[in-house]
C-alpha cells in the first residue's frame, strides 16, 4: 500500500511543482518575456483554472479508460506543456504552455484522489487524503528554493526543463507499478455525464463540503499570489528570504496535517472541520487586527503577514482531508465522477474566488483577510453537515 499511495503522491506533487517551483522567478519571467508582472501572476490562478474545469472532462474518462491509461496521458501533456514554458520567447506561448499543464493535472489529480476512494472509506479514506495533502506541503516548503537556485544557476527557463525531467521520470515508474484500481462496477458514461453532475450536485452535503474545500484552496490561493509583493516589494525580503519564509510555512502545513492524522481517528472529522473553521477565522481576525493596531512602522514587517497566515493554514489542513472524505463517500460507483466535480469546486471555485478578491479594490492584506473569513464560514458550514453523517472505518482492501 504504501508503494501505491506514493505513486499517487508523485501525480499529485504536479500541481503543487508547476506553481511553487517558478514563484521565486517571476520577475525574472516577466523580464526574459517582456511582460508584465502582473500578467506572469495571473498564470497562478489560471493554471488551477484550467485544472477545476478539464476535471468535469477527465473525471468521466478516468471512470471510462481506467485510472492508469488516463495518468499516462496527463504525464504526456505535463511533459509538452513544461517543454513549451521552457522554450517560450512570449506572453502568449507562455500561457499556452501553462493551459497545458493545467489540462494534464486535471487528468493526474482525478486519478490520484479517485485511487485512494477505490481503495479506502470513511475516517481512512480522510486519513489518506490528509496524507497526500499533508505531504503537498513539502513542495511549498522545497520548491521555491530549489526554483530560485535553479533559475540563480541556469536562468529561469531552468525550473521548467526540470518539470520536464520529473514528469519523464513519474511516466516510467507509473508504466511498472502504478495498479488499475478501477472497479468492476464502475459506472460508465459515453460524454460528459451532465446528469450525473446535476444529481451530485443537487446533494446539500456534498455541495457544502467541495465548498468548503474551495473556501480554503481560494484562502491559500490568495496568499501565494499576493505573498511575492507583499514579502518582496513592501516586506523588502530578497528572494533567497522570501523562499525561506515561504518554506517554513509549509513545513508548518505538513506538520499540523500530520497532527490532523492523529486527531481524526481520535476525535472525529467533525471535530477537524470545526477546528478548521475557527483557525480561518482567527486567522483573519489576527491580520485585520494587526493592520489597525500595529504602528505603522509595523505594517510593512513579514510577521504581521505569516503568523496570520500560519494560523489560517493551519486551517487548511484541518479541512480538506474530513471533507474530500465526506463528499466523496457515497460515490464509490462513481469515483472518478464525483471526485472531478470535487476537484472542479474546489479549483475553479478556489481560483475564481482568488482572482476577485484580487481584483476587488482592497490591499493585499485586506484581501486575505476577506478570503480567510469566506473559507471559515464555508468550512462552519461544512462541520453543520458533518454532524448529520455517521462516517464508517472499513478495513483496507490490498
Amino acid at each position: 500500500m504504501q508503494k501505491f499511495t506514493l505513486l499517487l503522491l508523485s501525480l499529485v506533487l504536479l500541481a503543487p511543482l508547476g506553481i511553487d517551483l517558478y514563484l521565486p522567478t517571476l520577475p525574472e519571467i516577466a523580464v526574459g518575456l517582456n511582460t508584465p508582472i502582473s500578467k506572469i501572476q495571473t498564470t497562478i490562478p489560471i493554471f488551477l483554472l484550467v485544472m477545476g474545469i478539464g476535471q468535469l472532462v477527465a473525471g468521466p474518462l478516468v471512470d471510462n479508460l481506467g485510472r492508469k491509461p488516463m495518468a499516462l496521458a496527463g504525464l504526456l501533456l505535463y511533459l509538452l506543456g513544461s517543454i513549451l514554458a521552457a522554450t517560450a520567447t512570449g506572453w502568449l506561448p507562455f500561457l499556452a504552455a501553462r493551459v497545458v499543464q493545467g489540462c494534464a493535472v486535471c487528468c493526474t489529480a482525478v486519478v490520484a484522489f479517485s485511487g485512494v476512494r477505490d481503495r479506502l472509506d470513511g475516517d481512512e479514506a480522510a486519513r489518506a487524503y490528509g496524507f497526500l495533502n499533508g505531504a503537498l506541503n513539502i513542495v511549498p516548503a522545497l520548491a521555491p528554493m530549489l526554483g530560485g537556485f535553479l533559475a540563480e544557476v541556469f536562468g529561469w527557463r531552468a525550473p521548467f526543463w526540470f518539470l520536464t525531467g520529473y514528469a519523464l521520470v513519474i511516466g516510467i515508474l507509473v508504466v511498472c507499478f502504478l495498479p488499475e484500481t478501477r472497479p468492476t462496477g464502475t459506472v460508465a458514461v459515453k460524454s460528459i455525464p451532465l446528469r450525473q453532475y446535476g444529481a451530485i450536485l443537487r446533494q446539500p452535503s456534498f455541495l457544502a463540503f467541495a465548498c468548503a474545500n474551495a473556501g480554503a484552496m481560494g484562502m491559500v490561493l490568495t496568499y501565494v499570489s499576493l505573498a511575492p509583493h507583499v514579502l518582496m516589494n513592501e516586506g523588502k525580503l530578497n528572494a533567497l528570504q522570501f523562499s525561506i519564509a515561504f518554506g517554513v510555512n509549509g513545513f508548518w502545513i505538513m506538520l499540523v496535517s500530520m497532527l490532523v492524522n492523529k486527531m481524526i481517528r481520535k476525535l472525529g472529522r467533525p471535530i477537524c472541520l470545526a477546528i478548521g473553521s475557527l483557525a480561518m477565522a482567527l486567522g483573519a481576525l489576527t491580520l485585520a487586527g494587526g493592520m489597525m493596531v500595529m504602528p505603522t512602522a509595523w505594517q510593512n514587517s513579514w510577521p504581521l503577514y505569516m503568523i496570520p497566515v500560519a494560523i489560517a493554514v493551519a486551517g487548511l489542513a484541518f479541512t480538506v482531508g474530513p471533507a474530500t472524505s465526506y463528499a466523496l463517500a457515497p460515490y464509490k460507483q462513481q469515483a472518478g465522477v464525483a471526485s472531478a466535480l470535487n476537484g472542479f469546486i474546489q479549483m475553479a471555485g478556489g481560483s475564481s474566488a482568488g482572482l476577485l478578491m484580487m481584483a476587488l479594490p482592497l490591499a493585499e492584506k485586506s484581501a486575505l483577510a476577506l478570503m480567510m473569513v469566506v473559507g471559515a464560514i464555508l468550512t462552519g458550514l461544512a462541520w453543520a453537515y458533518s454532524r448529520k453523517v455517521r462516517g464508517t472505518l472499513t478495513a483496507l482492501n490490498t
